[in-house]
């Protein structure tokens, strides 16, 4: 049976709002970690965490393939440099600047204890008859995975884990699923690395308030 959660009224508002607001200014994205292994209850938290992110008509579009071992690490990695590689050739990229970047990229995919691939799925979602509806069902189902990524990113910084969220499988999905094995209904969005980092970062400027938010009466 599910433990019943409490719910704002039941706790104090002023306990909920410095740990939360905390974890939202402390996450940053992380590209080298250690080689410690993230214990298994950890990851099970965080994952569940992913699965409370609201959806369209409560659908939960979202699918994760969790990588332990080097061998699958390797072969997504390898694969999507292939991809990337001819990508950036096209787009007259210099060599030496290209096996720079497939380098930095192979590393952060294969030496990070865990690797989450997240997936799109259209089961749940609604069918329109018309191209406009259906795009913007689609888009709506892309935009709960973003929350669900979120909600993986604050749930392993609250545990004292670091993650860098790689936007790669988006441009590549097709080879993502080959070179996992993944089931073919799967449209990767992106993947999470996840670990205890070498060091936090410094966290980056934001913009100011004034350039984001426009008060409208």
């Amino acid at each position: 049976m599910t433990a019943r959660l409490p719910v704002l009224g039941e706790v104090p508002t002023d306990e909920l709002r410095a740990p939360v607001d905390a974890t939202i200014h402390g996450r940053r994205s992380v590209r080298a970690y250690r080689p410690d292994p993230v214990p298994d209850a950890e990851l099970a938290a965080i994952l569940e965490s992913a699965r409370w992110a609201p959806s369209p008509h409560n659908s939960e579009p979202w699918r994760f393939a969790v990588l332990h071992d080097r061998a699958p690490k390797e072969r997504l990695a390898a694969k999507m440099g292939e991809r990337w590689s001819t990508d950036l050739g096209g787009d007259g990229v210099p060599a030496d600047v290209i096996a720079r970047e497939l380098t930095e990229s192979h590393r952060r995919i294969t030496e990070a204890p865990v690797v989450v691939i997240v997936s799109l799925v259209r089961e749940g979602l609604d069918d329109y008859p018309d191209p406009a509806r259906q795009h913007a069902e689609q888009m709506m189902a892309a935009h709960s995975v973003g929350a669900a990524v979120q909600n993986i990113m604050l749930s392993a910084y609250a545990r004292g884990l670091a993650t860098g969220w790689m936007c790669a499988p988006l441009f590549c999905p097709e080879v993502v699923v080959d070179a996992l094995g993944l089931s073919r209904d799967l449209s990767p969005q992106g993947l999470i690395t996840m670990g205890y980092p070498v060091e936090w970062p410094k966290l980056r400027k934001r913009r100011a308030m004034d350039d984001l938010v426009v008060h409208v009466s």
